[in-house]
């Protein structure tokens, strides 16, 4: 047991760093993660597309849109393909937000990648091996 508490422990240290080297953001990081791809991914993505990248259900995607809608973040235009489908699109706020802050989101992974050197391409084989063996087992 004592094993499992110690792996429990390192596991929230490292989120809880990873989310606190981010305090500067003025919205949650999840919602800059979805900003970020949101401007700088190819194409037209819908709520539907946010939940199936992020590994998260339609309603979560919802309500992060709503939440950035409100903030002036987001703006939504039907399709003109399929008028049952909403687009996204990231406002001059967001993108402005994604391009003074871009550099600086990601500099917590540089900072692994540099001090782990070798390692960090094993750590993040690891990781995608741990993800996929939660998103398997969601209803544990």
């Amino acid at each position: 047991m004592d094993e499992l508490m110690d792996s429990a422990g390192e596991i929230s240290l490292f989120c809880r760093t990873y989310i606190n080297l981010n305090k500067t953001l003025t919205i949650r990081s999840s919602e800059m993660g979805l900003l970020i791809f949101l401007v700088k991914a190819e194409g037209e993505k819908t709520p539907i597309e946010i939940a199936n990248f992020f590994h998260f259900s339609k309603s979560m995607s919802t309500n992060m849109v709503t939440v950035l809608t409100k903030k002036g973040y987001i703006e939504k235009k039907r399709s003109k393909f399929d008028k049952r489908n909403i687009i996204l699109i990231p406002t001059e706020k967001a993108i402005k937000l994604v391009d003074e802050t871009y550099n600086e989101y990601f500099k917590v992974i540089s900072v692994l990648k540099y001090g782990m050197g070798e390692n960090f391409d094993e750590l993040i084989k690891l990781l995608k091996q741990a993800n996929k063996i939660l998103i398997e087992n969601r209803g544990i």
